[in-house]
């Protein structure tokens, strides 16, 4: 599907069917995620893809009993580091060394920077930096599973805490920031499926200078 088409297709499913989406569709927008860009390149966060319908009932309450939690197909969370250590910055580089064939020694310049940067924060400003590339990857995701025409809604609506402890991200060293529930719409029953999509018109949305 054309990118324009399918944005212009996609909206924020209020109501799923509960109807499995492929896994080679699933594939796609696991590797659009994957291949979206961060800062310096590092990914400091995780994803938990979670399928379990009991884990999924679980989670539900903590998103202030939204639907599509228990009715997606598949729940993405998207978790950040909660800080960013030097050996995690370690691992990176030797990645990065291995994976273009060149000596970890040729990073130098490279990882210094990369931890000046980590060093001069506090935890919680890594922790917000971290937060803020995960939305890079949200918006990936969004794109690709449209272009497959799979429904997607990001959710901010949850408590972090509650649902933290029950996935025992504090022990990985995570912090959940925001989840993405895939599936396919309940178009007999999802208010929203018939309305035409709200922007902002382009001429008062976008200045060019």
């Amino acid at each position: 599907m054309d990118i324009i088409k399918a944005l212009e297709w996609r909206y924020a499913s209020k109501k799923m069917s509960g109807q499995p989406v492929p896994q080679e569709k699933i594939d796609v927008i696991l590797k659009s995620i994957q291949l979206a860009p961060t800062s310096m390149g590092l990914q400091p966060f995780t994803i938990l893809v979670i399928t379990d319908p009991e884990i999924k009932k679980q989670i539900q309450p903590i998103a202030y009993g939204q639907t599509q939690v228990v009715d997606c197909s598949h729940l993405i969370v998207f978790a950040a580091w909660s800080d960013i250590s030097a050996e995690q910055v370690d691992e990176y580089i030797a990645h990065a060394a291995k994976t273009r064939n060149m000596p970890v020694e040729g990073l130098a310049d490279f990882k210094a920077g990369l931890m000046r940067t980590i060093t001069n924060n506090t935890t919680e400003q890594n922790f917000a930096w971290a937060s803020r590339q995960t939305y890079i990857a949200l918006g990936f995701a969004m794109a690709a599973a449209a272009t497959e025409e799979v429904d997607s809604t990001p959710m901010e609506g949850f408590k972090p805490a509650e649902l933290d402890q029950l996935l025992g991200l504090n022990e990985k060293g995570l912090r959940s920031v925001t989840m993405l529930a895939v599936g396919y719409r309940d178009e007999a029953n999802d208010w929203l499926v018939k309305l035409p999509k709200v922007r902002r018109e382009a001429d008062k949305f976008f200045i060019m200078q």
